[in-house]
């Protein structure tokens, strides 16, 4: 956005990142520039990043500090590299209870359709707006089947009457 080269440009995005100068600033771009060179140019392989928060995995980012090809200069090289979590097997929900569902076709019908905050702090209170946002999309779409595709009783078949 502001990166034109000059000495404004580079005061500008400085502001944009707390806690860095502009020295540090510049020489972290620069650094990653070399980076994504050595990359392009095959003389480093791309890392192998080890979850979404496109961190390299450990063993790579000491390697790379090692041999001089990391993104560690300046202030941040004395920062460790983040480990990543390890794999948990993802949490399942809980089913809705028929009580949430009738509080939930009420607040739908109080809040209307894509209010799903409202409907989580004023009609079902033991759900994130998350939380009602899917099961307001499974209702939808389970209101929407055609009778054959309903191959078994559901909470969604639950409606206000």
């Amino acid at each position: 956005m502001y990166l034109d080269g000059t000495a404004e440009g580079w005061r500008m995005i400085a502001a944009l990142v707390p806690g860095r100068s502009v020295e540090e600033v510049r020489a972290r771009y620069e650094s990653l520039v070399r980076d994504v060179e050595a990359i392009d140019s095959g003389r480093v392989d791309s890392p192998p990043y080890s979850d979404d928060r496109l961190e390299p995995a450990p063993a790579v980012a000491e390697a790379a500090v090692r041999t001089g090809t990391g993104t560690g200069t300046g202030a941040s090289s004395s920062r460790a590299p983040r480990v990543a979590a390890p794999a948990e097997e993802r949490k399942k929900g809980t089913p809705w209870t028929e009580d949430e569902h009738r509080r939930f076709l009420e607040g739908l019908e109080k809040y209307g359709k894509g209010d799903w905050r409202s409907i989580s702090r004023n009609a079902v209170v033991s759900r994130t707006p998350t939380q009602v946002a899917s099961h307001a999309q499974k209702y939808f779409l389970r209101q929407s089947a055609d009778k054959k595709d309903k191959k078994r009783s559901s909470i969604h078949d639950i409606t206000k009457s």
